[in-house]
Parts: C-alpha cells; sequence; structure tokens
C-alpha cells in the first residue's frame, strides 16, 4: 500500500536507481523506496527529474505535482492508462444515465454541505449551520435549485467573516488553494487508477479543464482543507503552511466505519463511486466523517 507523500524543495536532480527514487542535492543523496510512495510534490523549479524516473513514478501510479515560479501547484503528471480495461470503462462512462447523475451529483452537494454544516457547528456558528443543514434537506436531483450555492456564501461569510471572498487575493485564498489543488489531484489519482477518465464529469463540463471529474468528487473533502485553514495564523502564506497542508493527506477519519487516513478514504470513496455508476445506485457511495477530537495525523512525508 502506498503511503508516502514526498515534497522536494531544495535545488536537486532526481533519479531511478533500481526501485529506488534517489534525490541528490547540496545536503547529499538521499533514497526513497517508490513502492511506499503515493505523491510526490515538487515544489521548486530548479528541480530536475531523469525521464526514467517519470516514467516509473507513473507505470506505480504515484501522483506528480509540479509547482511553478512561486511554489504553487501548477500542474500534474497522470498515465494514459489505468488499467487493462480503460478503454471499456471510459466507454461506459460517457454513457451514463442523465438520470442516475444528478441523483449522484445531489447526493454528493448534499454530503459537502453537512459537512459544512457541522463545521459552522463546531466553530460557533449555530444559526448558520441549521440553514445550511436546511439547505441539505431541500436538493432536488441535479441541485436544480443551485442549494450549494447559497450554502457556499453562508458558509464562507460564516466561517472566514463577512465580505470573505474566494476572488480576493489574500493568505487564506492562497492556503484554500494550494489545499484544493493536493485534493484535486489525490482524486485524479484514483480516478485513473481505476481506468476511468478525470475529464468527463457528472457536474463539470468546462471544456478547457482536464479534471472535471475530479473537480466533481472532491467536494465532500473541501471541509477538511477549510478547517485546517482556519486554524492557522495566516499574515502570509509560507513553506511551512504548505507542509502543513501536505499533513492533511494522512489525517485520520472513518469511512465505512473504520479509521482510515484522508487519503485512503478517498481511494475508498472514488471506487464506491463507480460501483454506485456501474450498478445504478447512488446508495453504494461511500462517505467520510471526522472523528472528532481523536483524529490523529501520522508523519508519512518527507521533505526534502
Amino acid at each position: 500500500m502506498t503511503w508516502r507523500i514526498v515534497d522536494v524543495s531544495s535545488n536537486s536532480k532526481l533519479d531511478l536507481k533500481l526501485n529506488y527514487m534517489v534525490v541528490r542535492s547540496g545536503e547529499g543523496v538521499r533514497k526513497v523506496f517508490i513502492p511506499e510512495i503515493a505523491v510526490v510534490v515538487i515544489e521548486s523549479t530548479a528541480i530536475s527529474m531523469t525521464a526514467a524516473l517519470l516514467c516509473e513514478l507513473t507505470r506505480r501510479e504515484v501522483k506528480i505535482i509540479f509547482c511553478d515560479e512561486k511554489r504553487n501547484p501548477y500542474g500534474e503528471l497522470s498515465p494514459y492508462f489505468g488499467t487493462v480495461d480503460c478503454v471499456e470503462k471510459i466507454r461506459t462512462q460517457i454513457s451514463w444515465d442523465d438520470e442516475l447523475i444528478e441523483l449522484v451529483w445531489s447526493d454528493i452537494i448534499k454530503h459537502k454541505i453537512l459537512n459544512q454544516g457541522r463545521l459552522l457547528a463546531k466553530n460557533g456558528h449555530p444559526c448558520e449551520s441549521s440553514m445550511l443543514n436546511s439547505y441539505a434537506r431541500e436538493i432536488l436531483p441535479g441541485d436544480s435549485t443551485n442549494r450549494e450555492g447559497h450554502a457556499s456564501k453562508v458558509y464562507f461569510n460564516a466561517i472566514f467573516g463577512n465580505g470573505f471572498s474566494r476572488r480576493d487575493d489574500n493568505p487564506i485564498n492562497s492556503a484554500l488553494n494550494y489545499g484544493y489543488a493536493i485534493l484535486l489531484s489525490t482524486v485524479n489519482r484514483s480516478i485513473v487508477a481505476f481506468g476511468y477518465s478525470t475529464m468527463l464529469g457528472i457536474f463539470h463540463s468546462n471544456g478547457s479543464n482536464p479534471f472535471n471529474l475530479g473537480s466533481d468528487l472532491m467536494e465532500p473533502f473541501r471541509t477538511e482543507i477549510d478547517e485546517l485553514v482556519l486554524s492557522m495564523e495566516l499574515d502570509s502564506f509560507e513553506t511551512k503552511h504548505k507542509r502543513e497542508i501536505l499533513n492533511i493527506l494522512d489525517k485520520t477519519v472513518v469511512i465505512e466505519d473504520k479509521h482510515n487516513s484522508l487519503l485512503n478514504a478517498i481511494r475508498i470513496y472514488v471506487q464506491s463511486f463507480f460501483t454506485a455508476m456501474e450498478e445504478k445506485d447512488p446508495s453504494k457511495i461511500k462517505f467520510h466523517r471526522a472523528v472528532g477530537n481523536e483524529a490523529e495525523v501520522h508523519e508519512s512525508h518527507d521533505f526534502l
């Protein structure tokens, strides 16, 4: 099972030796066993990687996230094929029933809004939490009345203060954008691993977005990022905050009545989504929940 998150931030050369990713920098040489790696974050544009290493990481379904000159996530590398039957799965994906899509999307949005309501209640906003719970009960197939949009406005104004806008250029939005990018990349990794296309969404359909389905499926997990960012003191958004956000993938949550890391929970959830679509049964989708005060974070990151 892959579990290690590798963040390479210093000027380095990365290459492949046997089953190890070898990181050569001014601080020496370090090796990381590739079968243990889930995600590699290339945080500096002064890092070089060999084609052999890129191919091996891709073959092992390791998600590689590239950052720009400001060290913000800019793109990711995904394999063309996740399974031997991916062509057939993508054909099935193209023909998913519209009515089923609407039911599944409304269920995903319902759980996103409920998670937002729980976070509001946890942080002393009972009135707004109650309002979001009402919105969740009112959701129609396909969210035709846009309960998500109404909930989002109430939620962000309550959790980050009146007048807060996701369009603003500030440290909070920088942290949220970084966290959402890591979350999206993790969801995309699972989508490809199960043989489906990230391009074909059930709600998002932007022709210039190669990750429409990932954008759909990540929605219930956004509050995990929101809660973490809320706990930070953000006069500015720095490398230490990025590393703290990366640790969120190791947070313990509950899914299928069992404790799992958020990284594993995402994989279980994505797999259950495809099962629901294949069996035409939205109830098959397995959603996660927080474990409360006993939440744990396990150290499984390498910062190189």
